[in-house]
């Protein structure tokens, strides 16, 4: 394994099953040190594959599950979790439910990511959903505002609110993770809230989180180098 992969970009293994996400990972090589599964592949093996890129190869893991449940349940479910040795691990960011992870997650080195307004959701999203009136990123601040006070080690939100966000005096010595991040020219897909790797570097995101553009590109290390390259 390369001595420093960047792992600024975290590569979101948005793919069927763990034999697939393993086949990615081998392609992606020592450039990549990070990976995020989240919930489509929880049936298709994906706790067993974040053990084995834990365990075996070193790698640091994302479990993007986005808990919500009463706090009894999520502080469960989240203690359990914690056994896989997980980096990071989401959960809605209304505060009762980031109150409970932070418990269930205690004594463990997972840190527990809340989520503001996911990166395809726009106000239209939202009135539909009757979430409260007002402007997305006004809201998005004031989500992650309420989660870091309720003991979240970083939020979740798009590339486009990170700068806001960084601002906050609640978000000092707290991780900023966006998705929602496509290189200059790409096609946005579900994403509605986007940036380049750069963008959102820049505006003060610790990692961001890149899924589509890598693993459907004809050359997913090609593709992830040049992300890597504009880091930089």
């Amino acid at each position: 394994m390369a001595a420093f992969p960047d792992t600024r970009l975290i590569v979101a293994l948005d793919v069927p099953n763990a034999l697939h996400g393993l086949e990615l990972a081998e392609k992606l090589g020592d450039q990549i040190g990070f990976y995020k599964i989240g919930l489509g592949m929880l049936t298709g093996g994906g706790l067993a594959l974040a053990n084995e890129l834990k365990s075996e190869h070193g790698k640091r893991i994302f479990l993007d599950m986005k808990l919500f449940d009463i706090g009894a349940t999520v502080e469960a479910a989240v203690r359990g979790l914690a056994q896989f040795d997980l980096d990071f691990l989401t959960v809605h960011g209304d505060p009762h439910v980031v109150r409970a992870a932070v418990e269930g997650a205690s004594g463990t080195g997972t840190k527990i990511l809340a989520v503001t307004v996911l990166t395809s959701l726009d106000r239209a999203d939202l009135d539909a959903g009757m979430m409260v009136a007002g402007d997305v990123a006004d809201l998005v601040c004031t989500r992650a505002a309420r989660a870091l006070e309720a003991g979240a080690d970083g939020v979740i939100a798009s590339p486009q609110e990170a700068a806001l966000i960084r601002a906050l005096p609640q978000a000092e010595g707290k991780l900023i993770v966006t998705p929602g991040v496509r290189p200059a020219g790409s096609n946005p897909g579900d994403q509605k809230r986007v940036a380049t790797p750069a963008d959102a570097i820049a505006a003060g995101a610790d990692h961001i989180v890149v899924g589509r553009p890598i693993w459907a590109a004809s050359d997913p290390s090609a593709a992830a180098a040049d992300i890597l390259a504009s880091l930089s």
